[in-house]
């Protein structure tokens, strides 16, 4: 870590055992938990009749995040990057696994910062940071592993949409991408947009709820038209996105179609993609405005291969805009 960080965030080294007893204080689990932190491995008990849905994200300095990043939005994004895959299953979150590595050196209360921001976020949403894991390495990087439950008959895989469905998605489409205009550039423009991108929200009441509807869902952490696509490939159908449908961000209104469809499917919304069969899309629609959320029709499902975007009196393919980690 360079000195100004630790200046900024204390002096003392991160110190595994310190670290541990730090942790059992102040987290709620530390006392509440079936094994109390740091005792290897976390036990949970299960509702009956109900699944462990699981996911993990992982945030590299480097390439999510930055040096100077504050370490508290860095938890905020580990632990809501994985809500939004468990809640897009249809599951309701219940706890949080932190594997953390940082170099040797690094402060022990940065370490505190991030997971202070990460048990936030989690017990916004009903869960808490269970264990984790810290080791040193070369470079920083945090990844979160969210898990919920979920009734049998309520998880919801991509692979599950049907021809004659529409398709929903909550929200607005492009957040990611117009959080992102200013990566390219140097200085507190970069920095000011890294930070618009890891102010996630996960959309955790709403998939349990969606989900009641729905018959395939997923989010659009890797973009909209990402997401069409896998949704398409994994059900073996054929998506079309009407454009005049799309509730675009408000910051891409005034661009160009073809500029706004380049940055609005970037990826980084976290929002929910679903199929839902047209006899109960306004029940659906009805059960999220009482959650302050709003669903809209974007597409339909049909027979065939392919993603596709309507414009106009036109299909054209869904661009290939979304987020790719290796590329």
């Amino acid at each position: 870590m360079p000195p100004a960080r630790a200046r900024r965030v204390g002096k003392t080294p991160l110190n595994e055992r310190a670290f541990h007893a730090w942790l059992s204080r102040r987290l709620p689990w530390g006392s509440a938990g079936l094994l109390p932190l740091g005792d290897d491995a976390a036990a949970l008990r299960p509702p009956e009749g109900e699944l462990v849905v699981a996911s993990v994200d992982s945030f590299v300095q480097g390439h999510h995040f930055l040096p100077d990043t504050p370490p508290e939005l860095l938890g905020r994004a580990a632990v809501a990057a994985g809500l939004s895959d468990v809640a897009s299953k249809g599951a309701r979150p219940c706890a949080i696994l932190l594997a953390v590595v940082v170099p040797v050196g690094t402060p022990q209360r940065w370490a505190e910062r991030l997971v202070l921001g990460a048990e936030r976020t989690a017990a916004a949403a009903g869960a808490h940071v269970v264990g984790g894991d810290t080791k040193p390495g070369p470079t920083p990087m945090v990844a979160g592993v969210a898990f919920g439950w979920a009734p049998p008959d309520r998880l919801r895989a991509r692979s599950a949409a049907r021809p004659g469905e529409l398709l929903v998605t909550t929200g607005t489409v492009g957040r990611g991408g117009a959080s992102s205009i200013g990566l390219s550039e140097r200085g507190p423009r970069r920095e000011r947009a890294v930070a618009r991108m890891l102010e996630l929200t996960a959309r955790v009441r709403e998939g349990p709820v969606l989900a009641r509807y729905a018959r395939a869902q997923l989010d659009t952490s890797d973009g909209l038209a990402e997401s069409a696509r896998l949704l398409a490939r994994a059900s073996r159908v054929r998506v079309v996105v009407d454009e005049a449908s799309l509730p675009w961000d408000r910051r891409l209104l005034r661009l160009p179609p073809e500029r706004r469809r380049t940055i609005g499917f970037y990826g980084g919304d976290y929002e929910l993609l679903a199929t839902v069969p047209p006899s109960v899309v306004g029940r659906a629609r009805a059960a999220l405005a009482r959650l302050g959320c709003p669903l809209r029709v974007i597409g339909t499902i049909g027979i065939g291969r392919g993603a596709f975007l309507r414009v106009g009196a036109r299909e054209i393919e869904l661009p290939h805009a979304g987020w790719q980690p290796f590329e």
